[in-house]
């Protein structure tokens, strides 16, 4: 991966869940790092496949390799918040990661 393909800054977030004095929950989204990306959405054929398998993906955010990211977290670039549906290593190299994600809100 080249560096200048990565020139949109995104942050990954993590989930928390409290209870209020009530016993509901209470979630809130906490910054985990903030890193550089290539921000592109699907277009034509790969957004039709990705419908057909069922899946509601409309963004694809390529970023250098980290461990412990999982579905469970999210995206946000801009404005934009995205729920991440997958996590794709794209080498077994550790290079990479694809986060296939749906922009909500």
């Amino acid at each position: 991966m080249r560096a200048g393909e990565l020139r949109e800054q995104v942050k990954l977030q993590r989930k928390s869940v409290t209870r209020d004095s009530y016993g509901g929950e209470v979630i809130t989204w906490t910054d985990i790092a903030t890193v550089w990306g290539k921000v592109e959405p699907l277009r034509g054929r790969e957004f039709l496949e990705q419908r057909r398998d069922g899946n509601e993906v409309t963004t694809r955010i390529t970023l250098r390799y980290r461990s412990g990211l999982e579905p469970i977290h999210r995206a946000v670039h801009r404005s934009t918040t995205y729920d991440i549906q997958s996590v794709i290593h794209k080498e077994t190299r550790f290079r990479e990661l694809e986060l296939m994600c749906l922009a909500v809100g």
